[in-house]
């Protein structure tokens, strides 16, 4: 005879209306207030699906299982290398890495992550700020799961212990500061509005940096997506004297603008200045090389899991402050800098 299916908190949501953190908060007591009715409902609802309460599993929380969950918007590019970084400093503490995507904002993979990280009971959470939403991952916080957001700005403090971000805001301020010291007197923004908070970042560092660096310089700022990069770049040279300056969300963006550049047959950096952001591969085998701003992977990785760490009572307290920014490192190639002037 096959076993019977164990009801989840997922399925008690959806019967009940509500939310998975709300079942998680009524069910496992976790301490906000939820109205009768509310309480009600999922009451109710477990009584008619026949949901139990894994009181073992419950006492077990309470020990340590030497697991870290990791949460992913996905596995490419900086992702994959975040979490391999992530995976060797967690392993020098001694704990165990398991790592989740989101499969690009899907809910129906974040509800099956949240589900299975409730059920595992893993003795931290790090979690990429675009990787889920407040209310999903306040129900792994209620459930006593101590939380490190990697890139994850202005959350709430009943949800994350502290953030560990790149400094991308500086990076972007910096760049239009030497764009401006290369000459250039237009400067654009290419971003990616679908990035969210992590394009934010960047247009919030261009903008500072247009403020205190180039009040006097022509700038606009516009986003990749559906983007006609030749007909773009040929509007910005007709419109504006060279050398113009681009700042790119990233090095995938600034090699396409680049790649349009060389097909137009624009000189670089005579013509064109391009800055990107993640020093990837493909920004020191382009060509010409494009300069970037490098990340600190394992500074990244070592300071999220010192975090957790600290909460954990492996090591004293540090004393730093909630949120952490790391600092990221320019490196100059030949779409800024002029072999001529070196």
């Amino acid at each position: 005879m096959s076993k019977p299916k164990q009801v989840t908190i997922v399925e008690v949501a959806a019967a009940a209306g509500v939310s998975i953190a709300t079942v998680s908060n009524v069910l496992n007591r976790g301490g906000i207030r939820s109205s009768k009715e509310t309480i009600r409902k999922v009451e109710l609802a477990a009584e008619q699906l026949g949901y139990r309460r894994n009181t073992m599993a419950a006492g077990l929380s309470r020990s340590k299982t030497y697991e870290i969950g990791l949460i992913l918007p996905g596995l490419t590019n900086y992702y994959g290398e975040l979490a391999e970084h992530l995976q060797i400093e967690a392993h020098n503490a001694g704990y165990h890495l398991s790592v989740f995507s989101s499969g690009g904002f899907d809910p129906d993979i974040e509800r099956r992550n949240l589900e299975v990280l409730l059920q595992r009971r893993v003795d931290g959470l790090i979690c990429h700020g675009l990787a889920m939403g407040f209310e999903s991952t306040r129900s792994i916080v209620n459930s006593g799961t101590p939380l490190v957001l990697i890139n994850g700005w202005n959350w709430p403090e009943d949800i994350a212990l502290g953030a560990v971000n790149l400094g991308f805001a500086a990076a972007c301020k910096q760049s239009t500061k030497l764009l401006v010291e290369r000459g250039c007197r237009a400067l654009c923004y290419v971003g990616s509005k679908g990035s969210k908070v992590i394009d934010e970042q960047r247009r919030m560092g261009f903008n500072a940096g247009i403020g205190q660096y180039a009040s006097d310089v022509i700038h606009e700022i516009v986003d990749y997506k559906d983007l006609d990069i030749e007909a773009f770049l040929q509007s910005l040279l007709q419109r504006h004297v060279a050398p113009v300056g681009i700042v790119a969300f990233d090095d995938h963006v600034a090699l396409r603008i680049l790649s349009a550049a060389n097909m137009l047959q624009i000189e670089i950096p005579y013509q064109l200045q391009i800055i990107g952001i993640n020093n990837d591969y493909i920004a020191k085998h382009s060509y010409p090389g494009i300069s970037s701003w490098d990340i600190p992977y394992s500074y990244q990785a070592q300071t999220a899991i010192d975090k957790l760490l600290h909460k954990f009572g492996n090591k004293a307290e540090s004393g730093e402050e909630r949120e952490i920014e790391v600092p990221l490192t320019f490196i100059e190639r030949e779409s800024t800098k002029s072999k001529k002037t070196e």
